[in-house]
């Protein structure tokens, strides 16, 4: 007897998800141990470091934040030794909380062409608010930069595994009729919002780094899938 479609629906989902699940996250900054037990106030610091390290962070000095964090030196330095490991936590931990947001935009029954859509659209939140400051200091600080190609990374990781499967269901293809090469599309697709959020790109480009890459995101996927 032939399979139902809404059987064949069931095994592809579980497969996504299975494939997803196998993927490695890059190793946290602040382990789920750590994490747990920080307090409230410790957690409303580092929410409100967020913004302020958007405007850029290299001059400032441990002093220097907890002036404008409205804390003392001490609740920094309970959360991280030095500035830079600060800075790290941060980063780490809002790029973790758009991450898990992102993970969640993706429905079980999502195709994977339209999972990876909902999730990239996600996941660019992460460049939404990029400042030319934070771009520049970023890019310049050897930490940081090899942080956020580890988050990259990741997005890459997922992106392809969603697109194998989108190959693999004949969603996907290339217009010439060559084998799609999943690992070079996954690569623009999910490094747009990171790419358009160099400071050299960010203050080219007419729109925010998000609606940038999202808009790109669309183009190219339209361009492969079988049925546009």
């Amino acid at each position: 007897m032939a399979r139902s479609t809404a059987l064949l629906a069931v095994e592809q989902t579980t497969e996504q998800a299975r494939r997803l699940r196998a993927v490695p996250a890059p190793r946290p900054v602040l382990d789920r141990e750590r994490e747990d037990q920080l307090t409230g106030r410790q957690r409303e610091v580092l929410d409100r470091l967020v913004a302020l390290f958007a405007d850029g962070f290299v001059e400032l000095t441990m002093a220097d934040i907890a002036a404008r964090a409205g804390c003392s030196l001490r609740t920094l330095y309970d959360l991280a030794p030095s500035r830079d490991e600060l800075v790290l936590t941060v980063i780490d931990r809002n790029l973790r909380h758009i991450g898990r947001a992102a993970v969640g935009a993706m429905a079980p029954d999502m195709a994977p062409l339209e999972a990876i859509r909902a999730y990239l659209r996600a996941a660019n939140l992460a460049v939404a608010s990029t400042t030319p400051a934070f771009a520049r200091d970023q890019a310049a600080t050897p930490s940081t930069h090899r942080l956020a190609t580890a988050h990259s990374d990741y997005l890459v990781a997922v992106t392809r595994t969603l697109l194998d499967l989108a190959v693999e269901r004949g969603d996907l293809a290339d217009p010439s009729g060559a084998p799609v090469d999943t690992a070079a599309v996954a690569r623009v697709v999910a490094g747009l919002g990171a790419m358009f959020a160099l400071p050299e790109h960010i203050e080219a480009i007419d729109s925010t780094p998000r609606d940038a890459a999202n808009t790109m995101v669309d183009v190219i996927l339209r361009g492969l899938e079988s049925t546009p």
